[in-house]
């Protein structure tokens, strides 16, 4: 076998390799966006019966679902906050400050990411309960300010790995204190893996469904009602609210390339 027949096959055996997996993991988005206007009203929704937009419709009216999506929203945009607030802090003091059980608190970090959801989630709940504090909106942000802090933290640690140091000192030669110096010099660079840190708690807390289970007590989140709904079919309103909510995160993701692609292109 000749080197261009070999490399014609290594070629297309890529392209249909790369096909399967974009394949794999687009096939469910397809389905809930051919789901969305799909006419049919027998459980469990899956037949086809024509092209409709009455789902789209009734989305607005079912009060459940948009109170639902409403909760999860203030819950992740109020945990992403917090966690980012609290993680930008964490990660520059623990960057330029040396104390005693440092290394202890920074091997720490890593448990809520990596123990099981369910672990935590009974381990959140008992603190609840040992402390009296009231099932609900109170206790989710607390639970997903809990996992969420650390990601942010690695995040912001990866974007210090490169920081200098200097430019914080010229800053402060220059009159400015500490506190000036912070806000207008330390904070834009870090901007970068502040955003991205914020980013990955908000999609954390959006979707998240186990820890939620354990602490929302009566305040459902939009995850949470999907899944029980899952016993008698997930109803095309909800696929229609899927939708939107992928368009309003295709839309985010585009406008930041875009503004990440032009930055790069005046640099």
């Amino acid at each position: 076998m000749n080197r261009g027949r070999k490399k014609a096959i290594t070629n297309v055996t890529g392209k249909i390799y790369c096909t399967i997996i974009y394949i794999f993991l687009f096939l469910p988005i397809i389905v809930i966006i051919v789901n969305s206007f799909n006419a049919t009203t027998s459980k469990p929704y899956l037949t086809w019966k024509g092209f409709t937009l009455d789902w789209y419709g009734k989305l607005l009216e079912n009060e459940t679902l948009i109170h639902s999506f409403e909760n999860t929203m203030v819950l992740a945009v109020t945990s992403t906050i917090l966690a980012t607030i609290v993680g930008t802090l964490a990660a520059v003091g623990m960057y330029k400050y040396k104390f005693r059980g440092k290394s202890a608190i920074d091997a720490l970090l890593y448990i809520p990411v990596v123990i099981p959801e369910i672990v935590l989630g009974i381990a959140l709940l008992t603190l609840f309960a040992k402390a009296e504090i009231p099932r609900g909106m109170i206790s989710l942000v607390f639970a997903h300010v809990t996992f969420c802090i650390p990601y942010v933290i690695f995040n912001i640690r990866a974007r210090l790995a490169g920081y200098d140091n200097s430019i914080e000192e010229a800053s402060m030669d220059l009159g400015a204190n500490r506190i000036k110096t912070f806000f207008f010099i330390t904070l834009p660079v870090l901007a970068p893996g502040i955003g991205g840190g914020a980013l990955l708690a908000f999609t954390l807390s959006i979707d998240d469904v186990i820890v939620s289970y354990f602490t929302n007590g009566q305040t459902m989140t939009l995850p949470l009602m999907i899944m029980e709904s899952i016993k008698s079919g997930v109803s095309p309103d909800v696929n229609a609210l899927s939708v939107l909510i992928l368009l309003g995160t295709t839309l985010l993701v585009v406008l930041t390339q875009s503004g990440i692609f032009n930055r790069n292109k005046k640099d």
